[in-house]
C-alpha cells in the first residue's frame, strides 16, 4: 500500500490555498498581497520537505528544511508588520530578515549540535516580537483593510502564539531524541505541521482578504484611553467627518486607516486615539457607523437586493454587513426594511 506522509497532504491543502488566493485577486497585488502569498508558498514547500524527512527518512534534506523553517519564521514578521507601517516597504530592511537563515544554514556545517537551539531562539525571537506588535490593537494595522482588521488582527496573534508553540515543539523533540531516541518525534512534527496549516490558513485569509468565510466575532468596544479628549481630538474627529459625509469616502472598499491618515495629513495613531475618546469606539466600527447609515437609506428608498446594497455602502463581505448593521440598529437588515415600509404601506392605504 503506498504511504502517504500527512505533511504531504498538508502541502497539498496549502496548494489548494494559494489557487484561491490566486484566483480572488485582481490583475495587480499589492507589495503586501505578495508578502503572504510567498509565506504560504513556503510553508506548502517547507511541509513538503518535512514529509520526506520525517516520512522516509531522508537526512540528506535537514540543511534546507533548517534553514527554510527559520526563513518563514522571519516572513511571518515581515508579512505582519508591513501592515503596522504606513510608509511604503523597502526591500533594504526586509533583505536583514534573511540573515536568520543564513546564520542556520553555516551552523548547519560549522556547528552543527547548536542549530535546535539557535532554531528555538529566533522562532521565540520572532514570536515573541509578533506578540508586542499585537498590543497596538486592531487599530495598529494600519494599512489593513478596516472590513478585515480585525480578522487580520486575530491572524497576527494566532501566528505569533504559533511560533512560540513551535519553539516549544522542537524543545520537546530534542527531549524526546535524548530520553527516548526519537520514538516520538515524527508524531510531535506532523501535530505541528497541522498547526502551521491553521496558521496558513489564517494568513491566507489576510492575504487574500477572503469573502467567503468571515467568522470573527463581534469587535469590542475599546477602552477608552487615560487623557481625556482634546480639542485637537475634537478637530481630527471633525476632518475625518468631513472625508465620511462629503466624500463618502466609507464607499471605498479597500479603505483602511493609513489612506485615512494621508488624506487628512494626521498620523495614524493620532486619528485612532481622537476617534476612541471622542465616541468611546475602534475607527472600522467608526466607518462602519456611516456605511450601515447609507445602507438603510437605500434599504428604505430603493428596492435593491441586500447583497447589492452591502457592496454599495462599502461592505465587502455579507457577514461583516449583517454583523455590523445588527450592532448598530439591534435588527438585521431585511427584518429592519420590513419593519420600516410597513408605516408606509398602512399610509399609502
Amino acid at each position: 500500500m503506498l504511504f502517504v506522509p500527512l505533511p504531504f497532504v498538508v502541502s497539498l491543502l496549502l496548494l489548494i490555498v494559494i489557487v484561491r488566493m490566486l484566483s480572488q485577486r485582481d490583475e495587480t497585488m499589492t507589495f503586501e498581497q505578495r508578502l503572504f502569498l510567498l509565506l504560504v508558498c513556503a510553508y506548502a514547500l517547507q511541509s513538503v520537505l518535512i514529509g520526506i524527512r520525517w516520512g522516509y527518512d531522508f537526512r540528506a534534506i535537514l540543511p534546507a528544511q533548517a534553514m527554510l523553517a527559520t526563513f518563514n519564521a522571519a516572513l511571518a514578521w515581515v508579512c505582519f508588520s508591513s501592515l503596522a507601517s504606513d510608509s511604503q516597504p523597502r526591500l533594504g530592511p526586509i533583505a536583514w530578515h534573511l540573515l536568520p537563515a543564513l546564520i542556520i544554514g553555516i551552523m548547519m556545517f560549522a556547528w552543527r549540535d547548536a542549530v535546535g537551539t539557535a532554531i528555538i531562539l529566533f522562532f521565540f525571537g520572532y514570536g515573541i516580537a509578533l506578540l508586542w506588535l499585537a498590543r497596538l490593537g486592531p487599530n495598529g494595522l494600519v494599512t489593513s483593510r478596516l472590513d478585515g482588521v480585525l480578522r487580520s488582527y486575530r491572524s497576527l496573534q494566532i501566528t505569533g502564539w504559533a511560533l512560540v508553540a513551535s519553539a516549544l515543539s522542537d524543545v520537546a523533540i530534542g527531549f524526546d531524541q535524548m530520553r527516548n531516541g526519537g520514538a516520538y518525534s515524527g508524531a510531535i512534527v506532523a501535530a505541528g505541521n497541522v498547526l502551521a496549516l491553521l496558521i496558513l490558513g489564517t494568513a491566507a485569509s489576510i492575504a487574500s482578504f477572503d469573502t467567503s468565510t468571515d467568522c470573527e466575532r463581534q469587535e469590542t468596544t475599546p477602552s477608552p484611553q487615560e487623557r481625556a479628549a482634546t480639542e485637537e481630538d475634537a478637530e481630527v474627529v471633525n476632518a475625518v467627518q468631513e472625508l465620511m459625509r462629503k466624500k463618502a469616502l466609507y464607499k471605498d472598499l479597500e479603505l483602511n486607516l493609513s489612506r485615512i491618515a494621508r488624506k487628512l495629513g494626521v498620523p495614524a495613531r493620532r486619528i485612532s486615539n481622537a476617534i476612541n475618546r471622542i465616541h468611546g469606539i475602534s475607527v472600522s466600527q467608526y466607518v462602519n457607523n456611516y456605511r450601515v447609515e447609507e445602507a438603510c437609506r437605500l434599504l428604505l428608498t430603493t428596492d435593491e437586493a441586500i447583497t447589492q446594497i452591502a457592496f454599495e455602502a462599502g461592505f465587502l463581505t455579507k457577514s461583516n454587513f449583517n454583523r455590523e448593521f445588527l450592532r448598530v440598529t439591534g435588527k438585521s437588515p431585511s427584518s429592519w426594511r420590513e419593519q420600516q415600509r410597513i408605516p408606509d404601506l398602512r399610509e399609502a392605504a
